[in-house]
């Protein structure tokens, strides 16, 4: 590939790419012309990914980077720039689980679950802003909410909670960046049948069940699907969408 090539071409950061969705939005942009950089506590967690990033003639990199961390976050965008020169796509996945009753969360797993989820969000959209901004560039940034930030389920309060500020942070920045040309959206999936997923289901069929019957199609999400959603809001077809949760749940909210 040319340099002007290079210069040409779309970028792409994507936190939280060694598997399932973030994994799938990586690949989707690479499939759609971007350059992708990725990133994982586990730096060797990220093969796979980068492989699939490669296999449609893609730059990959894979970005050392801890969204609990503020200078972590400032050198992955200066280290995402070095390589790339520009940064058109920011996509906020990296996130933690947490499956527990409320009364039994303590302060130090609530905060963790904020500090990864809701804070290290903020933080990358805000580098990501002031990126563009100062380069006077258009872009986009698209993080990934929850649908168990607009319905209430049990035993996952605090990620509900942080997911929920996700959605509401997507229509703040969207209003004040919207004069600089820069566009942003969240995606809420449904239940998705990710890897651990996948797991946890195998040993309680019951609650498998349960859940599926919520589900107007009668199925779960899939990383394929989510993927599918950033796709559309990376591409040009987006570029009056703004400030946006948009659900990939099979009807789940829509009772």
């Amino acid at each position: 590939m040319s340099n002007n090539e290079q210069t040409q071409r779309r970028t792409a950061l994507v936190t939280g790419a060694s598997y399932g969705i973030g994994a799938a939005i990586a690949e989707v942009l690479a499939r759609d012309g971007y350059d992708v950089a990725v990133n994982e506590l586990n730096p060797e967690a990220l093969v796979n990914t980068l492989s699939k990033i490669k296999a449609h003639g893609a730059r990959a990199l894979a970005v050392p980077l801890d969204v609990r961390s503020q200078p972590s976050i400032e050198a992955c965008m200066q280290h995402v720039l070095a390589n790339f020169g520009k940064l058109d796509l920011l996509v906020n996945n990296a996130g933690v689980l947490l499956r527990k009753p409320a009364l039994d969360i303590t302060r130090e797993e609530w905060q963790n679950v904020i500090d990864i989820n809701l804070t290290g969000t903020f933080f990358m959209s805000q580098q990501m802003g002031r990126h563009l901004i100062a380069t006077k560039r258009k872009g986009s940034i698209i993080s990934i909410s929850s649908t168990h930030a607009i319905v209430g389920v049990a035993a996952v309060s605090a990620y509900g909670i942080s997911k929920a500020g996700i959605s509401q942070m997507t229509r703040m920045l969207a209003i004040e960046w919207a004069s600089h040309g820069i566009r942003v959206n969240a995606i809420a999936p449904g239940t998705t049948e990710t890897p651990s997923r996948k797991a946890s289901f195998g040993n309680d069929p019951v609650r498998r069940q349960h859940l599926m019957e919520r589900i107007p199609f009668k199925r779960f999400c899939t990383e394929v699907d989510v993927a599918g959603m950033a796709s559309y809001l990376a591409s040009p077809a987006a570029d009056y969408v703004t400030g946006q949760t948009l659900l990939v749940d099979g009807g789940l909210t829509a009772y």
